[in-house]
């Protein structure tokens, strides 16, 4: 603790005529404007009412998401244009980054398993094992291979790039399957599958995130040994047997607190975004992937739980959805490396237009008789195309950075990340029309 010197009590903490309390750490005094701080919380907090007031005239006029729209306000409230808000101002960009996106990827991953009927996983077992036990790897060997003919880095970076691709975003996945469009004209059966399969490979994704992180650090042997003690057993075996018991013993807690009356009605919204929060904290203290273990823990608290109640808070926790999602893009804009994007030049425009339609759609074209949940050519096209790149991708490279040291994959993943908010973003609303269109059609 700060002491005052012995016979000027206070004097050391005078500063403008005004006396400060020995023993208050200086770096918490107002020593400097914090215009970027509260200009940081009225751009969000506008822009999330702005959006829920207006989405839906807006949507209707014209073709974007709302993660689209968030992207772009931060370009153009970001240094590059207007230069109103700079994250260098608040804090290391990249802490800021990797935080906001840990929290948006738990509300989402909550929200997506207390949104899926009791029986999804199980109705569509089949899909899903194939969509991550064969699509998946084709998806990172895929990204893999383009990163490293159209781009020409090491063949481990290449592998680390097409890793942090990987992932489908729950983030922007959920604006396509949770829209008033969405629940009017797509199946439940495919709503359901894209919603599972993005809760299940954001965490699984680690396994081909660390074993190119692993083979650049150390020798094959040693590296092979680590990833299957630490990032096959423990951490994603781990998150999953941690996500069951965490999530069966916080259902069974909320209904031994309901049978005694301790609950009020208002409190299971609040108590399903602290489990969320809960989950990612402590299965990261126990070094378990925190993100596959967060929706594991929601697939086992709805298990416990009344599925009426839950349907009750549904919009609302689609609200606390939309309120934590809609920030990520835009501190991304605040952040994205235009310099360097330049200096990729074509190669990179190249290589983000063929990750988007190869990296996905030719996997699961081919696996289509795999697909129980998919019964027509179009719905295997729609499925194929809507595998979105985002906030997972922005906190796996984030890690990816912090490992190995690898600047160049920021220019690259945030180009692929923009260009698929873009591209989902403007065919999402028309894409959906057409396929209802031909679902109803069929139907006749």
């Amino acid at each position: 603790m700060i002491r005052p010197k012995r016979g000027r009590p206070y004097a050391q903490f005078r500063k403008g005529g005004r006396e400060r309390r020995p023993g208050f750490p200086e770096s918490f005094l107002p020593h400097r404007p914090r215009v970027p701080i509260d200009l940081t919380l009225a751009l969000f907090g506008l822009l999330v009412l702005v959006l829920g007031l207006f989405s839906r005239a807006i949507k209707g006029r014209f073709p974007i998401s709302d993660s689209l729209i968030a992207l772009a306000v931060g370009i153009l409230v970001g240094p590059s244009v207007a230069g109103w808000l700079d994250l260098r101002e608040l804090a290391e960009p990249e802490r800021i980054l990797h935080e906001a996106a840990r929290v948006t990827l738990a509300i989402g991953l909550m929200a997506i398993a207390l949104r899926l009927p009791k029986r999804a996983l199980s109705i569509h077992r089949f899909t899903l094992a194939t969509l991550m036990l064969v699509v998946m790897p084709l998806m990172w060997l895929t990204s893999s291979a383009l990163a490293w003919l159209i781009l020409g880095p090491p063949v481990l970076v290449a592998l680390l790039i097409g890793a942090v691709l990987t992932p489908t975003d729950p983030v922007v996945a959920s604006t396509i399957v949770t829209s008033q469009l969405a629940k009017d004209v797509l199946p439940d059966r495919i709503r359901h599958t894209i919603s599972a399969e993005t809760g299940l490979n954001d965490g699984l994704a680690a396994l081909f995130v660390f074993l190119p992180i692993l083979l650049i650090e150390k020798p094959p042997a040693e590296a092979m040994g680590k990833w299957l003690s630490t990032t096959v057993l423990h951490e994603v075996v781990g998150a999953i047997v941690f996500g069951i018991v965490f999530g069966y013993l916080a259902g069974k807690i909320l209904e031994w607190a309901e049978r005694r009356d301790l609950v009020e009605s208002e409190g299971f919204l609040a108590y399903t975004i602290a489990l969320a929060f809960a989950s990612l904290g402590v299965a990261a203290l126990l070094g378990t992937n925190e993100i596959l273990a967060v929706f594991i823990t929601g697939i086992a608290f709805d298990h416990v739980v009344d599925a009426g109640e839950r349907a009750e808070e549904s919009k609302v926790q689609e609200t606390m959805n939309q309120f934590f999602a809609i920030p990520i893009f835009s501190l991304l804009g605040l952040a994205l490396p235009w310099g360097e994007w330049r200096a990729l030049g074509w190669s990179g425009i190249a290589f983000a237009v063929a990750v988007l339609v190869l990296r996905r759609l030719p996997a699961v074209w081919l696996m289509r008789g795999q697909l129980r949940s998919l019964r027509s050519a179009h719905e295997v096209l729609f499925f194929g195309w809507f595998g979105p790149i985002g906030v997972s991708t922005l906190l796996y490279v984030l890690l990816a950075m912090k490992e190995t040291g690898e600047g160049s994959l920021w220019p690259i993943t945030t180009l692929v990340i923009c260009s698929s908010v873009v591209a989902h973003g403007v065919t999402a609303s028309a894409l959906t029309r057409k396929l209802g269109a031909e679902e109803a059609g069929r139907a006749e």
